[in-house]
């Protein structure tokens, strides 16, 4: 799926207004893109960056075709600045760094378009750094910060852009990019109920635990759903081994919980099998609160098979 599909169907009301400042020649010299991860915020930056510097503009679209569409893609634009953390936080020296190419006079014609992601992750030194810049703008130019954390962000930088939200993946839409990732639609399915991140999506389905652990709780599923006393021995002889750290053990009882809807959505005509499924999913949501409780995992889990094959 093209940058310009995505963003019209995951994001439609930023992608048109975006479209339309464009066109109509409304754009802020700095915006705010503030969305969880995945939700489209850097495929929105390229886009504008493309649109304003394209060479064949069709329908106020880029071609994504012409030289410097290519470059931008490839990330050899030079009038396309982006920064990302270096470590945990991004320094007052890449700051400068911008502020100094921004500068030069051998920029390209056209808009030179500074993206600078997880601008939350800015130190205070280059937080500052970027303000200045933000009140002295450069010439034909665009700030553009991307953010899973507005609240980090300084307010005098955020009085000075235009906040864009963006919001979460809907799930029909993250569940067709993994599979246009060769996924399974199984697989996606899966994911897309454990994250509305597109980014986390992709980690998670390219985590060898992940993978591993799924197909075990499939077969755990498989033995809570016939009733089957393996259950509570399947937790001793698979489940355990799996859950060594408290975020592995918060992903099972996710990974079941979704097994156990999916699960109950496909009964809804049978209303003993739905209320059965009902009773299965808050004694899954009881696991999980205990779980946060600090309760041993392994007694949550096998009281958890207990009473769901009782």
């Amino acid at each position: 799926m093209g940058e310009e599909n995505f963003l019209a169907q995951s994001q439609p009301l930023v992608y048109s207004q975006m479209k339309k400042n464009v066109e109509h020649e409304r754009l802020a010299h700095a915006y705010i893109f503030e969305g969880v991860s995945g939700s489209g915020k850097h495929d929105m930056a390229l886009w504008l960056a493309k649109r304003l510097l394209c060479l064949n503009v069709n329908e106020n679209q880029p071609c994504d075709q012409c030289v410097n569409c290519m470059r931008i893609n490839e990330g050899e634009h030079p009038n396309v600045q982006v920064i990302e953390p270096e470590g945990q936080t991004i320094k007052v020296n890449q700051i400068r760094q911008l502020q100094e190419e921004l500068s030069k006079s051998s920029f390209e014609k056209g808009t030179q378009i500074s993206i600078v992601q997880e601008a939350d992750k800015m130190n205070p030194s280059a937080a500052n750094s970027l303000l200045k810049l933000l009140e002295e703008p450069v010439g034909d130019s665009i700030a553009i910060l991307e953010t899973n954390v507005l609240g980090q962000v300084l307010p005098t930088i955020q009085s000075r852009c235009q906040i864009v939200h963006f919001t979460p993946l809907a799930k029909e839409h993250l569940i067709k990019r993994l599979e246009e990732k060769d996924l399974g639609t199984n697989t996606a399915n899966l994911i897309a109920n454990l994250t509305n991140s597109y980014d986390k999506a992709v980690e998670i389905s390219e985590d060898e635990w992940f993978n591993e652990t799924r197909k075990i709780i499939a077969k755990w599923f498989d033995y809570l759903k016939k009733g089957d006393p393996q259950a509570f021995i399947f937790v001793q002889k698979k489940i355990t081994a799996q859950a060594k750290e408290k975020q592995q053990q918060g992903m099972i009882f996710a990974m079941l919980l979704v097994y156990f809807q999916e699960e109950r959505n496909h009964s809804l005509e049978d209303k003993q099998k739905t209320q059965r499924n009902n009773k299965i999913l808050e004694l899954i949501l009881q696991a999980q609160k205990k779980l946060a409780a600090n309760v041993a995992f392994q007694g949550i889990a096998e009281q958890l098979a207990l009473r769901i094959i009782d």
